[in-house]
């Protein structure tokens, strides 16, 4: 029998699929990545493929083995993915219903303002910390049993089936209609606005309200789970019994990859999106200002960690944009060649509220715009004022931590695509005025769920193990003055105001 040296996760993102094999020092052993297809059916619909999705993940896999890993050698896999995107299959044919609609799709609007004429835009916030917004998987699930024949009748029965993409995968992995673990952990559970923060199981009087029928929704379980889900198959991509034992949405999984374990700890992943999530520990917080109160993990028969969120839906995505739309530059990696061909941003501000504005503005009306602009203003500036963007959205979120935690940043760990930025990992550091620190691993949302996996199987022994294993790559210190930074913000702020209202 070979010896277990490694720990796997597959990582499920918005534009692609990865599998990462970490070994005990938590560095990577092998990977292996595809991107799949953006369907965008009308303004504001963003919907994926579900089985193209399960088809790369088979691929990555064998991709990532292929690379001098056997899967003998593998202790347990771990499953993150991006959160909110809703899938409704057929659990004996495995065929989904319809496309999964991603959580940048916008058409559950109205079924989100339906909601709030009985309560306001928080009418669910005191029981699941969210506010009613089309970002949740709750509202879309509604969309799919009202919209789609047949799927409602196939609900009734116990046929049709929900899940996030963490549950699409681990079904298939573990057997899919072939006896396949219909689970999901209290982090993705804590995505639909289905499940209670107390209780960390589904609500039935939000079911009610939403038509939403039980039986469609998989058992919560803990994201680091001794008793683990299940075991891949023979007849599977890595062709025998493995563990699959961890399971984090995508953001939570990067706060568990940065050891953010103790209270007051914050991290900020820049990807398709911006989340910064800062732990506050076992009793879940209320926000006044805007975030998400959320789950963070759960280890086992441990207490589960709450956190505060701040989730900004558009930044790699507008590096994406002006590549594929505006074709500005061939790789994304180019933007900060073109950016630095400026002193500054020329007087402009870029606000990509491409689907609405999330945090901490909460606003589906909001549109994106660029203000400030004069013939002086070149492609270098538009490029500049995109990553800035990133930026001053995560400095609200900030502002928007401090106000309901009370807890004052003393620095930010930072992960994710973006963080090979210098000149936006510079400017978020000035604007912020604290220290951002990128780790030496910075794929940590694959390590998150990694550890996960290998905390459920005792390949890791306890979190202190984990902490051993972060280590500094890079810090940036602010070099701004504050009269600087203060117009600078403000300037920001004006911009954000311009976005309101477009859509009526």
């Amino acid at each position: 029998m070979a010896t277990k040296k490694y720990v796997a996760a597959v990582d499920q993102g918005t534009t692609s699929t990865r599998f990462m094999v970490f070994n005990h020092g938590g560095e990577v052993v092998s990977s292996h990545q595809l991107e799949h297809q953006q369907i965008y059916p009308k303004p504001g619909w963003v919907e994926h493929d579900p089985m193209e999705i399960w088809q790369r993940t088979q691929e990555v896999i064998k991709g990532a083995l292929a690379k001098g890993v056997s899967a003998e050698e593998i202790a347990a896999i771990g499953v993150t993915n991006q959160r909110e995107t809703t899938v409704v299959w057929n659990k004996k044919t495995g065929k989904p219903y319809y496309n999964a609609i991603v959580w940048q799709d916008t058409r559950t609007k109205e079924i989100c303002d339906e909601l709030a004429k009985d309560g306001g835009q928080d009418r669910f916030r005191k029981k699941v910390g969210l506010p009613l917004a089309t970002y949740f998987s709750g509202p879309k699930i509604k969309w799919i049993l009202d919209n789609i024949p047949g799927v409602r009748e196939d609900a009734e029965k116990g046929e049709a089936v929900f899940g996030n993409i963490d549950t699409w995968i681990i079904w298939w992995l573990t057997g899919g209609p072939n006896g396949g673990a219909h689970v999901t952990d209290v982090t993705n559970a804590s995505r639909t606005m289905l499940m209670n923060l107390e209780t960390l199981d589904w609500d039935d009087e939000i079911l009610h309200i939403l038509g939403i029928p039980r039986q469609m929704l998989p058992k919560i379980r803990p994201s680091s789970d001794p008793n683990v889900y299940g075991y891949t198959k023979e007849n599977g991509p890595l062709g025998t019994a493995i563990p699959v034992a961890g399971d984090l949405g995508d953001q939570q999984a990067a706060l568990v990859g940065q050891t953010c374990f103790n209270v007051g700890e914050a991290k900020n992943t820049y990807g398709t999106g911006c989340f910064m999530l800062l732990n506050t520990g076992t009793k879940p917080v209320q926000s006044k200002s805007g975030l998400l109160t959320t789950l963070g993990y759960k280890f086992g028969k441990e207490p589960a960690v709450y956190a505060l969120e701040g989730s900004i839906a558009i930044t790699g995505a507008l590096v994406q944009w002006l590549r594929d739309n505006l074709k500005f530059f061939e790789k994304s990696s180019d933007i900060e060649a073109i950016a630095r061909t400026v002193e500054d941003n020329g007087g402009i501000y870029f606000v990509p509220a491409f689907s609405g504005l999330f945090a901490p503005y909460w606003r589906s009306d909001a549109r994106g715009v660029i203000v400030g602009l004069t013939r002086y203003i070149n492609k270098g500036h538009i490029c500049r004022a995109a990553l800035e963007a990133t930026a001053y959205q995560t400095k609200d979120v900030l502002e928007a931590m401090n106000k309901d935690s009370g807890v004052k940043l003393a620095a930010l760990k930072v992960d994710g695509g973006m963080v090979y930025n210098e000149l936006l990992m510079q400017f978020q550091s000035d604007i912020l005025n604290v220290p951002v620190i990128r780790p030496k691993v910075a794929e940590t949302t694959a390590l998150g769920a990694s550890y996960a996996a290998g905390l459920a199987v005792g390949f890791w022994d306890n979190l202190d193990d984990l902490r051993k294993n972060w280590i500094i790559d890079k810090t940036w210190h602010p070099k701004m003055d504050e009269a600087t930074r203060e117009k600078l913000y403000k300037g920001w702020l004006k911009a954000v105001e311009r976005t309101f209202n477009w859509v009526e």
